[in-house]
């Protein structure tokens, strides 16, 4: 609008042209038109700043206000048009000049007005006002005759379908077979059962995760320390067996990168990376049989052979074939181990996030385990690809003739973690000597049966607060119930918890002390819910249910708690300082368990944590820090 203000009062003399009086009419009529607009949008901000997330009372007025700017659109539109006709019109003979600022207009109202569909469909929810709602457990019901049963089933068959949608939508650009279709389905139930339950909206989510994160601080500054409940491995194990399977895992962490291909080492090399890499592509490598899947230029293998330092020769097999339930990987001879390593990839395409979020679980048969367990079901379908590649395709058959008295060891990171740690347990009958390295796994993994079964041959390796390691459907249905309960007890409005919010995150400073409808309160009353918290959590889903309910005598819940596969080694950064950290950090680790990781931690490094390159970093830095104190 300024911009317009300024050529129509500049320019105002040089309208006397052959059609230079409807340019003058079409900047005019603008300028009115976008003065309305942003006096609506005024309104809007104005009003949307009053009252708190759970109390919109003072912001009633913000339907009738959103539909007069809503009706602004069509004249907008229309005058976006006719603007467009006009200064295509041959007959406007005005100065250059003048004639490229109107046109300069017309592309910038267009732009507003593209980009403003486009918000709307992010953002527009087609479920509308519809609320997903369950029965109490003790209501007999019969969901098939009953008027209210078709109104269930309805109301969630819409939900589904809108996630799914919403899925492909944003998966448009892979090929979709029949293993998609049902991730597909799969993948929008589970994020309907999620998110039916509650009535918050992004920035409602963002001020939670904004307040917790403070509530989190402060409770890590008392002096109890409660993140410290890290207990040492059993008593059989000795300090020094934690600093050789340190040293171990610095060392096959480098597998676990080097599967990710060239853009791990492109991402660690931003400057050489290219140049090594294009000197590198026409050189010999090995028969085209021994390489399954895309590797244009070489690129992928030659990363690897750049990351882990070994020669052509050194590798078995290497599948860079990617879909869904089927990831990449290889096998290599590892001569300073004496060790044949399976690696395999972690998430890096659309295929492998559908993998991710096929979080349903599934039994996996073990003799050795009297009671056997649930696993992640997408996860487990990708360690039997890999199953079925290295035993049936003979690729370990062939390792072991070359090195028959190397052991073998399993190695992964994120996905690629979790995808070895099933592997390993199909594969610990043929090779009771196997030994799995899992970097960063996902936390819903295996059941307690299982992650126990495990801690004799699998070491997984955590890195601060790392969110993927404490990613499981009751640790999200716990964040959830967290958030809805922080905000709507929250006395502030949302601008000042996320202006606030932004000012912690970057520049840190002490946690605000936000006043809250839980102060005061006794420890019994913060045990029920408050009218606020009930306003913005519509009904409880099962597996919201399922956290609170101790007994489990009925069918299990769709999502049980599933856990960390093996023994766990968290390492934890030793700065003081949250931000301003100097580049030398400092890490400690140590022997932990399960059940540290049964709730998400906010943190402005909870992704970071996860990144295989500072992983990689931290095992080094531990492993350099033993090997300093051992010559000394």
């Amino acid at each position: 609008w300024i911009g317009i203000l300024v050529l129509y009062t500049v320019r105002k003399g040089q309208f006397n042209c052959p059609g230079g009086g409807l340019l003058h009419s079409y900047l005019l009529g603008l300028l009115i038109l976008l003065a309305s607009i942003i006096c609506a949008l005024s309104a809007l901000v104005y009003v949307s700043m009053q009252g708190t997330i759970s109390n919109p009372g003072p912001r009633k007025s913000l339907p009738k206000i959103l539909y007069t700017r809503l009706l602004l659109y069509f004249p907008e539109f229309i005058w976006a048009v006719v603007g467009a006709v006009w200064v295509s019109d041959n007959s406007v003979q005005c100065e250059k000049t003048v004639i490229n600022g109107v046109i300069g207009t017309v592309i910038a109202s267009w732009i507003i007005i593209v980009f403003t569909i486009i918000g709307v469909v992010i953002v527009f929810d087609p479920l509308g006002g519809k609320k997903t709602f369950y029965l109490p457990e003790g209501v007999s019901r019969n969901l098939e005759s009953s008027q209210s049963g078709q109104l269930l089933y309805n109301v969630k068959s819409s939900a589904t379908r809108v996630w799914e949608k919403r899925i492909r939508l944003l998966c448009c650009c892979i090929v979709q077979d029949d293993d998609h279709r049902v991730a597909f389905t799969s993948i929008a139930e589970l994020f309907r059962s999620y998110f039916s339950d509650t009535d918050l909206v992004p920035s409602d989510i963002a001020a939670g995760l904004i307040l917790l994160h403070q509530e989190q601080d402060k409770m890590e500054n008392c002096p109890k320390e409660p993140e410290e409940v890290l207990c040492h491995s059993p008593s059989s194990l000795v300090s020094d067996d934690l600093d050789v399977e340190l040293e171990n895992a610095a060392h096959y962490m480098l597998f676990a990168a080097a599967a990710y291909g060239w853009p791990y080492y492109v991402y660690t090399n931003p400057y050489t990376a290219l140049c090594k890499l294009n000197g590198d592509c026409c050189r010999n490598r090995p028969t085209d049989s021994d390489i399954t899947g895309s590797d244009r230029h070489n690129f992928h293998f030659g990363s690897i052979l750049k990351i882990t330092g070994l020669q052509y020769r050194d590798f078995i097999h290497i599948s860079f074939h990617n879909k869904i339930y089927e990831i990449p990987f290889f096998v290599a001879l590892d001569h300073k181990k004496e060790a044949i390593v399976v690696a395999v990839r972690g998430t890096l395409s659309f295929e492998d996030i559908l993998t991710d979020l096929s979080a349903d679980c599934e039994d996996l048969t073990l003799e050795e385990v009297l009671e056997n367990g649930f696993v992640h079901k997408g996860i487990t379908q990708a360690a039997n690809y890999i199953y079925r590649k290295l035993i049936n395709d003979g690729i370990l058959n062939q390792a072991f003739t070359i090195a028959p008295e190397y052991k073998l060891v399993i190695v992964g990171h994120s996905l690629g973690g979790g995808t070895a740690s099933i592997l390993a347990i199909m594969l610990r009958n043929s090779f009771p000597t196997l030994r799995c390295f899992a970097f960063s796994p996902p936390g819903g993994l295996l059941s307690k049966s299982l992650a126990d079964y495990t801690k004799h041959f699998i070491v997984s390796v955590i890195l601060g607060k790392d969110l993927v390691a404490r990613l499981s459907m009751p640790n999200m249905e716990d964040l959830k119930r967290r958030i809805v309960r922080i905000v709507a007890n929250c006395n502030r409005p949302k601008y000042q918890i996320l202006l606030r919010g932004c000012w912690y995150e970057v520049f840190g400073g002490d946690p605000d002390d936000f006043p809250t409808e839980l102060d005061g309160r006794n420890q019994d009353a913060l045990t029920q819910p408050l009218l606020a918290e009930e306003s913005l959590m519509v009904h409880r889903s099962p597996s919201y249910n399922a956290l609170e309910e101790e007994s489990h005598l009925n069918s299990p819940p769709q999502y049980p708690h599933l856990y960390l596969p093996g023994r766990i080694i968290h390492i934890v950064e030793e700065c003081s300082s949250r931000r301003l950290c100097s580049s030398d950090i400092k890490y400690t680790a140590r022997w932990s368990n399960e059940t540290v990781f049964s709730s998400i931690l906010i943190s402005p490094k909870m992704i970071t944590d996860h990144m295989p390159d500072v992983v990689l970093k931290a095992l080094n830095s531990l492993s350099q820090e033993h090997g300093s104190c051992l010559s000394c």
